[in-house]
Formats: structure tokens, C-alpha cells, sequence
């Protein structure tokens, strides 16, 4: 069905995006403070590289997996849940008083977005084909 090769794109672009924003701070994990507008010093820089890269590169791994390969299509659930995890965290500090800006509230609509996109996907391409049209493939 052509809605199913819509969204395998529309993942692998998403899986694409955020596998440049995790690989760029591998290699340079200061530009995660342009990014995301926090300041970090000392032997903490290599936490920062440590875990917001890998939260990102595995989130980029998994959804390309579950776009690609018809089989591993439930792959697409592992960075819903990394996202949605870091969404709730978001509303559970704005609950309790965080200071919020335009970026916090930025970053929450990626993340609920992401999570409607991969859990959407995952739903949509993990159903059979019942009615695909004659020549079409499932």
C-alpha cells in the first residue's frame, strides 16, 4: 500500500534527522548546548556525549530498523517509549515548577509528535494488507 511506503519514508527521515543531532554530539557534545540551551563544564561533558547521544542514536538505530525491515517493524516502539519517556518528564517538571521558555515547549511537541509518528507507523505498518489493490504490494 502507498500509505505504507509514505510512512516508512516519513520514519527513515525522522530516523535520519535525529541520527545527525546524535552523531554530531558524539563527535561534538558542546553543540548540544546550542541546541538545546543548557551550559556544561568539566568531566561532565562526557556524560552529556555519553547519554544524550546515545538516547539519540539508538532511538535513529531502532526506527530505521522498524521502517526498513517488514519483520522488526515493533523496533518502532523502542523510541516511541525513549520519547515518550522524555515527554513525560518534561510535563511532570513543568507540573512541578520547572522554569519553562520556547524551547522546553518546542521540544515538547517534537517529542509528542515523534511518539505519534512512530507509534502511528508501528500500528499502520504492523497490520496485514488486507485490502491492497490488485498488483499492489502489501
Amino acid at each position: 500500500m502507498m500509505v505504507n511506503w509514505v510512512l516508512r519514508g516519513a520514519v527513515l527521515l525522522w530516523a535520519l534527522f535525529f541520527f545527525m543531532i546524535g552523531a554530531r554530539g558524539l563527535l561534538d557534545p558542546a553543540s548540544y548546548s546550542e541546541t538545546f540551551g543548557f551550559t556544561i563544564s568539566g568531566v561532565a561533558i562526557n556524560t552529556l556525549r555519553a547519554d544524550l547521544s546515545s538516547f539519540f542514536l539508538v532511538s535513529a538505530g531502532a526506527a530505521a530498523l522498524g521502517a526498513l525491515v517488514p519483520a522488526w517493524v515493533r523496533a518502532l516502539l523502542v523510541p516511541a517509549a525513549l520519547f515518550g519517556t522524555a515527554l513525560t518528564g518534561r510535563l511532570i517538571g513543568v507540573a512541578m515548577g520547572d522554569p519553562t521558555n520556547f524551547g522546553i515547549v518546542q521540544g515538547m511537541i517534537v517529542e509528542a509528535l515523534s511518539v505519534l509518528l512512530l507509534v502511528g507507523s508501528w500500528w499502520v505498518l504492523s497490520r496485514p494488507a488486507a485490502f491492497a489493490a490488485p498488483g499492489e504490494p502489501g
